[in-house]
């Protein structure tokens, strides 16, 4: 849709921009302040670097490069391999994200760098990412023998000893990918990003709330935040969806009213709002007429 929308081809875009980049570390690229949308992160909305659990990564290792981004992939879909693991290491500062045990084929390198041979560095990491590193003490305490000849350090191993699964590090390559290209349309193509998400992804949408101005998403969010856990289904899954309307309000984008004549059924669409009396046309969403 980004490239129906805009004519660029997602596949095209820089994988090393620099302003797409900085959206995962603050959101000055977005031209609005953490204080406007909540959050010291733009990745509001971005394919697995949006959700409120990720983004708190994100604010713990301000990542500044596309490796470091695999990196926390790795690390938001594994299992017991960030909370209390190697968030705490790096806390204490017993090891950086980037020596940290973040995908599983990381540990297969570190430990052929480190001198073990090929194929015991290979099947410890199987042992580990499938969790099962405790589960045969006598095998695992022959490895861990192994890593040690080898100089391999205490916190690297028992950090082997917590992890339950670990995501492979293509399949991580592949997510971020994705991920930045999507990115690289919220920061420089915010029309059609904004248009795309709500077409697509915005399911509880609700017109009543979002398209009268940031003052009633504002009160919303609110009315969920105090209701806690005792919010409707609806109206959690409707929180994401007010981040990005917010958002949207906060960089200068609004919604027309619905328009029988000129909304489409099922999508958003990009129309200049020409009752503006200035030379700088505001540029707002036409909401659908679903």
């Amino acid at each position: 849709m980004l490239f129906d929308l805009t004519g660029i081809d997602p596949t095209k875009v820089p994988l090393d921009d620099k302003e797409t980049m900085s959206i995962f570390s603050s959101t000055d690229a977005l031209g609005v302040t953490p204080e406007q949308i909540g959050s010291k992160v733009g990745s509001y909305g971005i394919p697995e670097f949006g959700t409120k659990f990720v983004r708190g990564m994100l604010v713990d290792t301000k990542p500044t490069t596309f490796d470091e981004l695999i990196r926390i992939s790795g690390l938001s879909h594994g299992t017991d391999v960030w909370l209390g693991n190697a968030q705490t290491l790096i806390e204490e500062g017993t090891t950086t994200l980037q020596n940290s045990i973040c995908c599983r084929d990381d540990i297969m390198i570190y430990l052929i760098k480190k001198g073990v041979p090929p194929n015991p560095a290979f099947k410890i990491m199987e042992t580990v990412r499938k969790g099962k590193a405790l589960k045969d003490k006598e095998k695992w305490a022959q490895n861990v023998e192994l890593m040690k000849e080898h100089d391999v350090p205490d916190w690297y191993i028992k950090s082997c000893e917590k992890i339950k699964y670990m995501f492979p590090k293509a399949h991580a390559a592949a997510y971020v990918t994705n991920a930045f290209r999507i990115a690289w349309f919220k920061v420089h193509q915010p029309k059609a990003y904004y248009t795309a998400y709500f077409t697509i992804r915005a399911d509880e949408f609700d017109s009543e709330i979002m398209c009268y101005g940031k003052e009633k998403v504002k009160n919303k969010m609110k009315e969920i935040d105090l209701a806690g856990n005792n919010a409707t289904t609806k109206d959690k899954n409707m929180y994401a969806i007010l981040e990005l309307v917010l958002e949207m309000y906060e960089r200068g984008i609004k919604f027309l009213p619905i328009d029988l004549y000129k909304s489409h059924a099922t999508k958003f669409q990009i129309e200049e709002d020409r009752n503006t009396p200035t030379t700088k046309q505001r540029t707002r969403l036409r909401n659908s007429s679903s």
